[in-house]
Parts: C-alpha cells; sequence; structure tokens
C-alpha cells in the first residue's frame, strides 16, 4: 500500500449522518489483536499507559512488561539533533506470557520522539503498541503506519476507529494470502503457516511471496549487509539454537536482525526463545545476570541496544553486532541499506575475498577478536565473536549474485529487494536439503493396490538417533550438501539432533504425517470397490473386513460431524457392510444381527426388523446416518 488510506466509523456509506464508531466484538477483535495501547514517557513518572483498548485488556504484569519495551533506553545519541524535529521508528518485542496458548506475546510499536529545545530536557516521547498472540509482521506493520499518526492526530478515537474495522476482518489463514480491509484500502498480507502446519518447503518457491515460515517479510540483505560472510555461521548457530545477542544502535535494527534470523530457519520452526528488543527492565533479565559463571546460557537470541548487556551477559557464547548508527531519514523502514564504503561487502566476492585477506584487515580482526564486543563500548562496527567453528561454507556463487548498490537511495533500495529474494532463497533451499534426510522418517505410506485399506495403517519407521546418524554416514548428506559443507558435516546433525530445535520440529511434523496417513487410507475406503476386494479373500479375511469396516464406520459415526463428505462416507461404509455381511455364514449372520446396534447399521429401514429363526426377538436400531 503505497498511502494511508482514510479512515471512518463502519457503518452504512450511503448515510448522509456520521455513525457513531460501533463497539467491536471482543472474540472477532481477539483473533487478530490482543490490545492496543498508547503509552507516554512522563518525566517525574516514567512510562505512563495513557490508553489501553480494550480496557482492562493487560494485567498489570503485563502493562509494566509493555510499557518498558515500547521505548528506546535513551534518547538515541545516534538520531540527528535539531532546534526542533520528529522522529518516527517502528520496532517488535516479544514476551513470554502463561495466558496465552503458544505462551508468547508479540508486540509492534511506532514511536514517536519529537526534540524541541522549549520543552522540558529538550524531547517528548510516546508510543502507539499493538498487542498481538500471533507473529503477523506483514500485517501489524503496516496497520501502525496508519494507526501510529493517526494517535497523534485523535488520540483514543483512533484504537476505537481502527479496532472497529479488525473486527469485521475474517478470521486469520495461516499459510496463506488475505486481503484486510481498513478505510478504503486493504491491507494484503501473506500470513506465515501455524507451527502444525509447517511441511517441507517447495523449491524453488511457487511464489516469492509465499511464507514458509516466521517473519518471511524480513530484510535479511539489509540487516547483516556489513557481514554477509558470515551469514552461514549464523544460520548454523540458529539451526543448532544456540544463544545468540544481537547488538544495533537502534530498536528498528535490532528487531529487524533477529526477525531475520529467526527467517533464515525457514521451513524449520524456531523453538527457541527470541526477543526482537530486550530491556533491563525485562523480568528475564535478573535471572540471566544471575546465572553462575559455569552454567550454561539458555538458548536465546536477544536483541538489544544497551550496551551495558556485553557486561551483564558476559558468559553469552556468541555476540553479533549489527546495523548502522546513522538511521534513514524517516525511521519508518527497518534498516535501510547505506551507500557502499571501503571494506563493506557489497562489491563482488573476489574484492570482498581481497578485502579480507589484506593486512589491514587482518591486523583489524585480530584486535577486535583480543578485545572482544567491548571494544563496542567506544564505537560501534558490524561483526561477529565466537569461537564456533563452522561446518557449512560461505556460498561464493550466491555471493557473486549480489547486486552493487547504486549512488541514489531509491536505487539502493531496489537492490536491496533483489539482493534479499537471492538470499532467502538460497537459505531456504539450504534448510530444505539440510532436513532431506529425515524425510523417510515424516513420509505418510499409501495403501499398497493388493492390500486392504480397511486394516490398520502400518506405524511411522521409528526414528532412533544413533541409526540415523549411522545410516547417514554411510550415504552422506546428498549432492547439495557434500559441495557446501566441510568434512566434518555429520557432527552438525549430531548436535542438531541434540539442540532444541529438532524435536519439537520432528513430533510436529511427525503427527503432520501421521494425520496426512489417515486421510489417504480414508480417501483410499472410500474409492475401493469392495466387490473386487472380498472376491479375492477367504471365509476368514472376510470376516476381519467386515469387523474392520464396522469399526471405521462406528468412528465416523461417532466423529459427530454432520459435513457432506462425512455424511457420504457414512453411506459407503453402511453399503460396504452390507455386502461383507451378505457373504457370512447364515449362523455367524443371526448371531451379529442379535446386536441391535450393529442391526441399525446394517438395515436402511427404520422398521426393526425379525432375527432369522427368532420370531419373537426384534431387533430395535438407530435409523440410518
Amino acid at each position: 500500500m503505497n498511502r494511508a488510506p482514510s479512515l471512518s466509523p463502519r457503518g452504512d456509506p450511503t448515510s448522509p449522518e456520521p455513525t457513531a464508531t460501533p463497539t467491536p466484538t471482543p472474540g472477532a477483535l481477539r483473533s487478530w489483536i490482543l490490545s492496543f495501547c498508547i503509552i507516554r514517557f512522563d518525566l517525574e513518572r516514567g512510562q505512563v499507559v495513557e490508553e489501553c483498548y480494550p480496557p482492562d485488556s493487560l494485567t498489570p504484569d503485563h502493562q509494566l512488561v509493555v510499557a518498558f519495551s515500547s521505548f528506546p533506553d535513551s534518547m538515541s545519541r545516534h538520531h540527528p539533533r535539531h532546534g526542533s524535529s520528529i522522529h518516527d521508528s517502528i520496532f517488535s518485542f516479544r514476551f513470554p506470557s502463561a495466558d496465552i496458548r503458544d505462551g508468547f506475546v508479540y508486540g509492534y510499536v511506532f514511536n514517536r520522539q519529537r526534540q524541541d529545545d522549549r520543552l522540558p530536557r529538550g524531547g517528548e516521547q510516546k508510543s502507539v503498541v499493538i498487542l498481538s498472540n500471533s507473529p503477523y509482521t506483514s500485517v501489524f506493520r503496516p496497520l501502525l503506519q496508519i494507526l501510529g499518526p493517526l494517535c497523534f492526530d485523535i488520540g483514543r478515537t483512533a484504537l476505537e476507529l481502527v479496532a472497529s474495522h479488525v473486527a469485521a476482518w475474517p478470521s486469520p489463514s495461516p499459510g496463506n494470502a488475505i486481503d484486510l480491509p481498513i478505510g478504503g484500502a486493504a491491507l494484503r498480507a501473506h500470513l506465515p503457516p501455524a507451527p502444525e502446519d509447517l511441511a517441507p518447503a517447495q523449491f524453488p518457491p511457487p511464489n516469492a511471496s509465499v511464507a514458509f515460515g516466521l517473519f518471511h517479510e524480513a530484510d535479511i540483505f539489509a540487516s547483516f549487509r556489513g557481514i554477509l560472510l558470515h551469514l552461514w555461521t549464523l544460520w548454523e548457530l540458529m539451526i543448532l539454537g544456540e544463544p545468540l545477542l544481537v547488538i544495533a544502535p537502534t530498536p528498528t535494527q535490532c528487531s529487524e536482525a533477529v526477525a531475520a534470523l529467526v527467517s533464515l530457519l525457514a521451513p524449520l520452526m524456531c523453538s527457541v526463545d527470541f526477543r526482537p528488543y530486550f530491556t533491563i527492565h525485562d523480568p528475564d533479565f535478573a535471572r540471566l545476570n544471575s546465572l553462575p559463571e559455569d552454567d550454561r546460557f539458555p538458548p536465546m537470541v536477544l536483541g538489544v541496544t544497551n550496551l551495558f548487556f556485553l557486561k551483564a551477559l558476559r558468559s553469552i557464547p556468541h555476540v553479533i553486532s549489527v546495523g548502522s548508527p546513522i538511521p534513514n531519514a524517516t525511521g519508518v523502514h527497518p534498516a535501510s541499506p547505506r551507500p557502499a564504503s571501503a571494506g563493506q561487502i557489497s562489491r563482488p566476492t573476489r574484492q570482498l575475498l581481497l578485502d579480507r585477506l589484506s593486512p589491514s584487515s587482518f591486523f583489524n580482526s585480530v584486535k577486535m577478536r583480543r578485545e572482544g564486543p567491548l571494544t563496542l563500548m567506544t564505537k560501534h562496527r558490524e561483526a561477529i565473536w565466537s569461537s564456533y567453528s563452522p561446518t557449512t561454507k560461505p556460498d561464493t556463487a550466491i555471493l557473486n549474485r549480489l547486486v552493487d548498490s547504486g549512488v541514489s537511495q531509491r536505487i539502493d533500495e531496489s537492490m536491496s529487494v533483489v539482493n534479499n529474494e537471492i538470499l532467502r532463497r538460497h537459505f531456504l533451499e539450504l534448510t530444505t536439503n539440510f532436513l532431506a534426510p529425515f524425510g523417510p522418517y515424516l513420509r505418510a505410506i499409501t495403501p499398497s493396490e493388493t492390500s486392504s485399506p480397511f486394516g490398520s495403517p502400518p506405524a511411522l519407521p521409528p526414528f532412533k538417533a544413533d541409526e540415523f546418524l549411522s545410516s547417514l554416514a554411510a550415504r552422506g548428506p546428498g549432492k547439495f550438501l557434500s559441495k557446501r559443507t566441510r568434512s566434518n558435516w555429520l557432527d552438525l546433525y549430531r548436535r542438531f539432533l541434540e539442540g532444541k530445535n529438532f524435536m519439537p520440529w520432528f513430533q510436529k511434523r511427525r503427527a503432520a504425517a501421521e494425520q496426512e496417513q489417515q486421510r489417504l487410507w480414508r480417501q483410499a475406503r472410500m474409492s475401493t470397490d469392495i466387490q473386487k476386494l472380498i472376491a479375492k479373500m477367504s471365509e476368514l479375511e472376510i470376516v476381519d473386513c467386515f469387523n474392520a469396516i464396522e469399526q471405521h464406520l462406528l468412528v465416523e459415526i461417532q466423529s459427530g460431524s454432520t459435513s457432506i463428505d462425512s455424511s457420504a462416507a457414512c453411506s459407503k461404509l453402511k453399503a460396504n457392510l452390507r455386502a461383507v455381511f451378505k457373504l457370512l455364514p447364515k449362523d455367524l449372520q443371526e448371531l451379529l444381527l442379535a446386536n441391535p446396534k450393529r442391526a441399525g447399521l446394517l438395515h436402511n429401514s427404520s422398521e426393526s426388523p425379525k432375527l432369522p429363526g427368532h420370531p419373537s426377538i426384534r431387533v430395535h436400531f438407530q435409523p440410518k446416518v
């Protein structure tokens, strides 16, 4: 959307009189948004929640976390100082909540810092916040670009107005494109898939806009432009669920970098606790700050701007510094690309490698490694500090495809879009190939032409880590990974199996495969010609087939579904049951009909039939479903 749409209260568009803003239905609003907030920084009281809509939608504890997470640590020294200026920025944060299904709340912030020498302390700050239990950045960022400025114009009324539009949206459809009307326009977004719906990605992707994981819209190139050669190391650290500290000059840059790191894993789900913007006021900071020196830092990805974290969290093993201390003009777009300068990784790979091997670069690297990330206390620079030895080699073919930035900002941003798409497709392919060896354990088994679909589907192959690694060592990682990994590639898989990301992903994919297998076998039962099937069966097999069909029919009935598909399945199974029943011995038929419930399944008429040989006994059964 290129412009902010005009907003009006939802009502009859043909009515000549303006209508009052209707009160949104809480359930309809909550499917997208938990709460809207306006938070003001008060010189005497600190962060104050000025407005919260719907009222009482946040607990006092949550209000405190949201208030402190909605502001930069201070009026950033990196912002240009003028006699009077306004700086707007958008960023995100995340915090745990026991009240939410997935355990986390996502916050999206529109922060305005107004610098004015006539005001006390030379300025004021206020933030507009959207809270949701879903990571729908592609929806909430553009929505904030509408809501944020509107709140500064008309205050609380803007919250009620936007809420009335959001409450009228259709329910979220994870994994699909959706058009969301807002005012005179619409937000078009492609929602990320739900964790339980994550499936192996198609490659190449059928559509560049399709989301295969969280934060598909994050700009990988812009976030890590200065350390592109280390992207493959960062990918491995994320795959393994290693603790990372991401430092950037602004909340916008650090939250965008954390989102970009998470997006590198697609289509693998990220089970590590990630915080796009983390402050010293977060309730978890005290726990992390008091960890004993010998304790391993928990698997977390923390995005921070306060350099105090370098001293407070010394035990975190991997530190990444990203972003430029000079934000773009508006501050609304995430970490916009900077003009190319000497030593930056935006030139052809050959020159890049020459620069990296130059004497000055070598001595600078030695100095930075010796002094560690504390060098950031004196000067910000883009770098990574880690003792981890990566298995995956930087792909020079991909780096060579990246387009050099232009001299104008417009050309520079266009090239960033192209470069980001190149990198995203590459890491999607890399992750997909890395996960490919697990395919046999996650593949649904379809019934063969010679077997009966009325039997129980076979269990998926059991997974044992030692057997998997031995088999993988024997056959190799595959052609794609063989060209891009070093000789210790098997150790990467071993550490992945021990990490935090593997088991949650494997269990969800395993459950999805079992569900798909049930669907395929049910579909096969519906399309089976029962006469051809039972013609090849022995008498004992026919009895077993009758029992199996009866069980499947009872499952369909007990599901309570009234859909056309379920009704058709019941009709088909009843017809099959009667066809098999006719081939059973007479004495067995009499025995089966002695059960009223079974007799009801075998007859179409609501009249209670007499049992053969038992004229005084009538069978009472349920009408046909």
